[in-house]
């Protein structure tokens, strides 16, 4: 029997869906066949295909009357991506209080928050529902200069296997750890074109993710084809990073041999 990814008829709320990787999620669901809803802190145009919603996600007012008005539009909600995130660097040791109370709030509490009015919706259905929460290599390793983003995406993976088992049977909640992506805003991070291409050869796949690579990932995790894969993380990060005591000590032997 063929295979194929199939997300026609199921209607999906993609958080930070209009840029960046939320773009390529929102992308990727449409080519599915999904209806799909995307949501922002400020107004943009409504991307092709989807509808657009003004919300805060750190706020528990907001994410409800966002959510029923899902439901009272299309009468379900069946697959939830905490996409929206994300963290300025800032050193931990000068980061005020109030930056690292609001970076974790938007990265933890907030997919939380949308998480529980999710599953509100989805356990009254017959089909039940899914979550993909978007989370970082960075919960996976140390992450200087974007310590509380660190600390909040390895809470979220915490948090993944955790709804994963008290909301089962009805709702799979599923994960994604996402390390390096090229967007429109890359070059800030990563210092043009020749810093994307020199951050680029580090990933054992020669490049970074597109969006539309992590969108392909969650579209998989919310379809029929993922349906026994809940309480997973999946790790979208082009073979990970080399460890550095490899390029020491390949650095340590050209030396000696030219010496």
């Amino acid at each position: 029997m063929a295979l194929s990814l199939d997300l026609q008829g199921l209607v999906a709320l993609v958080t930070g869906g209009t840029r960046g990787v939320g773009l390529g999620i929102t992308e990727a669901f449409l080519a599915a066949g999904a209806t799909v809803f995307t949501c922002s802190r400020s107004e943009v145009a409504d991307p092709p295909g989807a509808r657009h919603f003004v919300c805060d996600v750190r706020s528990a007012e907001s994410v409800s009357e966002m959510v029923a008005s899902v439901v009272a539009d299309h009468g379900r909600l069946d697959v939830l991506v905490n996409n929206a995130g994300g963290a300025p660097y800032a050193l931990a040791a000068e980061a005020s209080p109030r930056y690292h109370a609001k970076i974790t709030e938007l990265n933890l509490l907030a997919p939380l928050l949308l998480s529980q009015a999710a599953n509100h919706v989805m356990q009254g259905q017959p089909q039940g529902g899914v979550i993909v929460n978007v989370s970082s290599v960075s919960a996976l390793r140390p992450s200087p200069g974007t310590a509380a983003y660190g600390a909040a995406k390895a809470g979220l993976d915490s948090l993944t296997r955790t709804l994963a088992v008290e909301w089962a049977p009805k709702v799979r909640v599923v994960g994604m750890d996402v390390g390096l992506v090229l967007t429109e805003q890359s070059d800030l991070h990563y210092g043009g074109e020749q810093g994307v291409a020199a951050v680029a050869s580090t990933v054992p796949l020669g490049r970074l993710a597109t969006p539309r690579d992590v969108g392909n990932v969650a579209a998989f995790l919310a379809s029929p084809l993922a349906s026994y894969v809940s309480g997973a993380s999946i790790e979208v990060h082009g073979g990970g990073e080399a460890p550095a005591f490899l390029a020491a000590a390949q650095n340590t032997t050209t030396t000696d041999e030219e010496s």
